[in-house]
């Protein structure tokens, strides 16, 4: 098992990120994100999977091992191969992944190009009780709002809402218009729908 590769940027292209080491030019599959990560660096080291097949060999290589082991868990899906899973990670980050399906948020998966709901229900599905494990009771992002008492189901969602990107003030107000003793999960995903569509 190749854990990683050190070496020069010899070429980086949105879907594949070469790395040359000791003259040998690693080639390795990727997500836009490790991408752009890379673009203007002159050496780098990427965490790497070997997936060997009957007909082929691929190297697939990311820039965190958070990256990684997100691309791993998604392919462990019955029906989401390595195409799928870079596809996901290209337009989300680990966390926003995890948190999606942590939520039995399936449609944030749906948004994915080429991503159907039954793969998107699947994800969540399968992966859901072990993403929970981490993502089930997210810490504090920092002082919560007026009524959003620590370690409330609110003080989750809104440190949720956080870690995907929604400034803490905008999250609160949705979040003060529900029902604080739904689950937490039940209050992300009403939160995201209300979010997505600018009413907060």
């Amino acid at each position: 098992m190749i854990y990683s590769v050190t070496g020069r940027v010899a070429l980086v292209t949105p879907e594949m990120a070469v790395i040359e080491c000791a003259g040998v030019g690693y080639a390795c599959k990727t997500t836009l994100f490790t991408a752009e990560e890379l673009q203007g660096l002159e050496t780098a080291t990427l965490y790497t999977y070997l997936a060997v097949r009957e007909d082929a060999i691929d190297l697939f290589g990311f820039a965190s091992e958070e990256e990684l082991e997100s691309f791993k868990l998604l392919t462990s899906v019955s029906g989401v191969g390595a195409k799928y899973a870079l596809s996901i990670l290209s337009s989300m980050t680990p966390d926003q992944a995890a948190l999606a399906i942590a939520s039995g948020d399936a449609k944030a998966f749906t948004k994915v190009k080429g991503v159907g709901s039954k793969i998107a229900q699947r994800i969540v599905m399968e992966l859901k009780d072990k993403v929970s494990k981490d993502y089930g009771s997210i810490p504090s992002a920092g002082p919560v709002s007026a009524g959003a008492r620590p370690g409330s189901n609110v003080s989750d969602a809104l440190s949720a809402l956080v870690v995907l990107g929604y400034s803490q003030s905008e999250a609160a107000a949705c979040l003060s218009r529900m029902d604080p003793s739904a689950p937490v999960d039940e209050l992300i995903r009403q939160a995201l729908k209300e979010l997505s569509v600018g009413k907060f």
